[in-house]
């Protein structure tokens, strides 16, 4: 049965897990925690691809403890896995410490994998309680599900403009269009995701890292659609070069190969409006972020949708599912009505 507390030790377990993002591809971000006598005694997350997952992170810091852990409470925002993998089974350290109760958000979407873990649990005498905080777990995951499901990574378009929707003015000039409380959290959103792509304009115009500032550890692949780039483009001689793509042609089967060849989950594309424009018409783009600044540019500045001939009859509808105030802009972040 679940309680209130169940959802705010699920909460946590959600923060945990989001310190590993950007970190752990090709695994989604896991938390954990583990609660004795309504009291937090251990938390973990997946730190890296390779190392403990968030189950054996979290077990692995328990304090000695003389009470049994019966009635104890392990909050995973995942189902453990069950599988020798890179590193072993969580479902057996979850035995092997004889934990009562196991709560989960989100099923195994892996469809080799799902339920199983949890069934394993059950047959051992293990109460198990799943969907608690879905919503926000399939959140947390939406990279990993779109990636084990399609193939494909799961794309978030970010675009920065002015009111009147220009990216750039008509001499392709952008720094800056947003605050610097707007750009922060572009900087956080870089950390989240496993590449960067940006069309090659936007390089030869600005000459862009790419990278996040502060990194906290994270290199993202930074991926520049297009012929030619100038081979002293920042992307092309700084310490991550090695983690530069150039690739040209047909968008689905340049995402697919980040997915196959590079196990990227998650693609933050930055832009500009034609590749903005052509990720939305071939039906690519999972999720919008737009930054928009209180600044009126005028018509013959660089548009952040670079579609032509454009009709009422075929636009594209979106849905706001949310709308805040950072700084002086406000970010909007919206899905392609279905």
């Amino acid at each position: 049965m679940k309680s209130v507390d169940d959802i705010k030790y699920m909460m946590r377990a959600i923060e945990l897990a989001k310190l590993g993002e950007g970190l752990t591809r090709p695994n989604p971000p896991v938390g954990a925690v583990l609660i004795l006598e309504d009291h937090i005694v251990a938390e973990g997350w997946h730190h890296k691809a390779g190392e403990d997952h968030a189950e054996r992170d979290c077990l692995g810091k328990l304090p000695p403890i003389a009470a049994s852990l019966k009635n104890a409470t392990l909050y995973i925002t995942l189902e453990p896995c069950s599988t020798h993998g890179r590193t072993p089974p969580c479902t057996d350290i979850i035995l092997e410490k004889g934990i009562g109760r196991v709560v989960v958000s989100v099923v195994d979407l892996n469809p080799h994998h799902a339920g199983r873990g949890l069934d394993l649990l059950r047959e051992a005498g293990v109460e198990v309680i799943t969907g608690v905080c879905e919503e926000e777990g399939r959140a947390l995951i939406a990279p990993f599900e779109k990636f084990i499901t399609t193939g494909i990574p799961y794309v978030t378009l970010k675009l920065a403009s002015t009111l009147d929707g220009k990216i750039a003015d008509c001499e392709g000039n952008s720094k800056w269009i947003t605050g610097s409380d707007a750009r922060e959290v572009v900087q956080s959103m870089r950390r989240s995701a496993d590449a960067i792509m940006v069309g090659a304009a936007t390089v030869i115009s600005d000459d862009p890292s790419l990278l996040p500032r502060p990194d906290e550890g994270r290199t993202p692949w930074r991926v520049i659609i297009g012929k030619v780039i100038p081979s002293n483009s920042v992307v092309l001689t700084d310490e991550a070069a090695e983690q530069t793509l150039v690739r040209t042609g047909n968008l689905e089967d340049i995402l697919t190969e980040l997915a196959q060849d590079f196990g990227i989950m998650h693609v933050l594309c930055e832009g500009g409006g034609k590749l903005a424009a052509g990720l939305v018409e071939a039906g690519l783009v999972d999720e919008f972020a737009f930054f928009i600044a209180p600044k009126l540019m005028g018509a013959d500045g660089l548009p952040n949708f670079a579609k032509f001939h454009g009709l009422i009859s075929d636009v594209e509808n979106l849905t706001f599912h949310s709308v805040e105030l950072v700084g002086k802009d406000v970010l909007i972040k919206a899905k392609l009505e279905k």
